[in-house]
């Protein structure tokens, strides 16, 4: 029933997604605490939009006539709160108007109509971007716009062609599907009320992460579900006998492998970027309906059909089939001779390359890209900014915002107007019909004739706000470093806000972030495996074996972004969200395998149960780590950095765990080391 309420809010997302960077700060950054005041100042927080006009030749008298015109004629379109005048360059190839848009209406929906408006108004000979930080937002927006159906089709198509060559049946791959869809229509369902609430925050990049999330975390637990049920009907002529048999050999791998995935994203509540901490609760309602979809609704779906359910590789019932029969099939089997046969070499070898990969992790540049960037492909507001650059200074229309004392006017004027990254200086001044008067050397410029008193500043609560305009885009590196020098140098004097400070107090923020989340998601999750497992030897290697992997993905991810796909940089959120997904998910894989290891080797002796343990979830663990990763690869059909960054480091991160460390690297180190492994606990002994 769940499911079917929550399918139709597949397209009604965008009615309570946030995407704007700024409500993603704390109250307690700099840049948040000025923007607020900011509003003190002029009354109304209109959403800035800059159109450029640009020709090859100088503009005519009439052109520029034209061209003002068409200005205040979109002044008087629906969400366009006001309009400046036509503000031509010095070289005459280009002219500028600020509009500042009404901020409770859709952005996308707003500049769509405007750049319609620009597209048949514009004269001939003229080409006009519509920038700034609505013209961002709207490309952003429409970046996000395939998350509803082109991610899930896409991410549907990829596990429903590996389902079925895996199962090679026709029934099997549509059940499991099915639970994974069901499971994700409730948890979106769930997500949705509590984003209407105010209670978390979704966001575009949140949003594709669950879905993600649940399709591939469901169809993993499926999976599991599956093997084992088939393993019983092999072991049992009844089907409900074998359904409890199944569902209770892997519940605890589930429940262990969910929780340890949860518990991973709630850390993330320990984030001050509210875009991280609403992830945690978000993506960890999505585990626990893919938990309790593979629990509950596909173990009923198979006792229904039974057997029939893998038609037409239906199990037969083997009463002589005995546990050694499971060491001699397969190509896992194989892989456990292997590991039998020379353990040492094996980890070894595994080892070093791992840490040559792991090598390249410092090269990552991880400590933030311009806001420009962020969309793949075509952006009219990045070709429009870009276009301003060259004729205007950078930071037109996106001042840095300077909140000061009234006494200290004069000393931070002077700062501000001498610093090199600064190209001109105004002061909110409500005397002024612009809303801002210049600053000079010589004090607040007066408009009009010879003798015009100068407008006086806006004063709340004795304080001042003056805006500096960048000589470079304000989300440059140049503008970034200008912000920082004023920051350290008026330190204790003024504080700074506006796009540049945005950027800058985000990255900080990521980068804070990071070094506190990441030791605490390896402590937590050292503590589930060591309930788990009953034991401290093995969840610690297990910890360092799934470290080294991440480090390797993050090395070959660095080798690929700065020198294949030419990346500008990275989000300091890329390396958090690679380490939250792949150290979580990366252990699920091991917990799948030895929680079937310490199964066997209390029946068998450590040795055999690593053998066993590594031949029957060879299998399905691969598979599992095929869906997974083809499912977050499946992100990469959003245009956007951020989450084509994440997609090759997960599904990269997952495959080499499936392939090398789950497979063979963990298997020989454990068989090396022997019983040992499971100190403390008495299974210690039994070798």
């Amino acid at each position: 029933m769940g499911a079917g309420i929550g399918g139709p809010y597949f397209g009604k997302v965008s009615e309570v997604a946030e995407n704007d960077a700024s409500q993603f700060l704390p109250a307690s950054a700099e840049s948040t605490k000025v923007d607020d005041r900011y509003l003190d100042f002029v009354g109304n927080d209109e959403l800035p939009a800059i159109v450029i006009f640009h020709a090859d030749e100088q503009f005519t008298d009439a052109q520029l006539e034209e061209l003002g015109a068409l200005g205040e004629n979109l002044a008087d379109e629906a969400g366009v709160l006001s309009s400046s005048p036509l503000v031509p360059s010095e070289d005459g190839e280009a002219a500028q108007l600020f509009l500042g848009l009404d901020p409770d209406l859709p952005p996308d929906d707003a500049v769509s109509e405007l750049r319609a408006i620009l597209d048949a108004e514009t004269p001939e000979g003229v080409t006009q971007y519509l920038t700034g930080p609505a013209g961002f937002s709207a490309d952003i927006v429409e970046a996000f716009a395939g998350i509803d159906g082109l991610l899930l089709i896409v991410a549907l198509s990829v596990v429903l062609v590996i389902l079925l060559i895996v199962y090679r049946s026709l029934i099997l791959p549509f059940a499991v599907l099915s639970t994974s869809v069901f499971a994700l229509c409730v948890a979106l369902l769930v997500n949705w009320w509590l984003a209407k609430a105010d209670i978390v925050v979704l966001t575009g990049q949140t949003q594709g992460i669950l879905f993600i999330l649940v399709i591939g975390a469901a169809t993993d637990y499926s999976l599991l579900y599956t093997a084992r049920y088939a393993e019983e009907l092999k072991r049992n002529p009844s089907r409900a006998t074998a359904t409890w048999k199944a569902v209770k050999g892997v519940v605890e791998p589930i429940l262990a492998s969910g929780g340890t995935v949860i518990a991973g994203l709630m850390c993330l509540l320990l984030s001050d970027l509210v875009s991280n901490r609403s992830l945690g609760p978000v993506a960890s309602i999505g585990i626990g309906f893919a938990m309790l979809a593979a629990l509950t609704m596909l173990p009923a779906l198979l006792y229904l059909m039974g057997r029939t359910s893998y038609w037409p590789r239906r199990p037969r019932y083997l009463p002589d089939r005995t546990d050694d029969d499971q060491l001699t099939e397969g190509i896992y089997a194989k892989a456990a001779a292997l590991v039998k046969r020379a353990p040492r070499t094996v980890w070894i070898v595994c080892v070093v390359l791992l840490a040559a990969g792991a090598a390249f992790m410092p090269t990552l540049k991880a400590d933030g890209v311009p806001p420009s960037e962020f969309v793949l492909g075509q952006s009219d507001a990045r070709d429009g900014q870009n276009l301003l650059g060259e004729h205007f200074p950078g930071g037109s229309g996106s001042p840095a915002r300077v909140l000061i004392d009234e006494a200290d006017f004069d000393e931070v004027a002077e700062v501000l107007l001498t610093t090199d990254g600064v190209d001109s200086v105004s002061v909110v001044s409500s005397d002024s019909p612009s809303g801002s008067a210049p600053v000079t050397e010589d004090g607040i410029q007066a408009f009009g004739p010879p003798g015009t008193p100068a407008p006086e500043p806006t004063v709340d609560d004795g304080q001042v706000m003056l805006l500096a305009t960048l000589g470079d885009a304000p989300d440059s590196e140049l503008a970034i470093d200008t912000v920082r020098d004023l920051r350290t140098e008026l330190e204790g004097t003024a504080q700074i806000g506006g796009q540049t400070a945005v950027d800058i107090d985000t990255r900080d923020t990521s980068a804070r972030d990071r070094t506190l989340i990441i030791p605490i998601v390896l402590l937590v999750i050292l503590v589930i495996l060591i309930f788990l497992l009953r034991s401290v030897l093995a969840p610690v290697l297990l910890i360092l074996t799934t470290a080294l992997s991440f480090g390797t993905a993050m090395g070959t991810a660095a080798i690929v972004f700065n020198h294949i796909l030419d990346f500008p940089g990275a989000d300091p959120s890329v390396p958090l969200y690679g380490f939250v997904f792949l150290v979580a998910l990366g252990i699920d894989y091991n917990i799948f395998l030895m929680t079937r290891v310490r199964e066997e080797s209390i029946k068998h002796g450590t040795r055999k149960g690593i053998l066993t343990g590594l031949s029957v979830t060879g299998g399905v663990i691969t598979s599992a780590g095929l869906v997974l990763a083809a499912t977050f690869a499946a992100l990469a059909v959003i245009p956007v950095l951020f989450l084509a960054q994440l997609a090759f480091i997960v599904a990269f991160g997952v495959l080499l765990d499936t392939f090398l460390v789950r497979t063979l690297l963990v298997p020989a180190l454990s068989y090396d080391i022997g019983a040992k492994i499971w100190w403390p606990s008495k299974l210690q002994h039994k070798q």
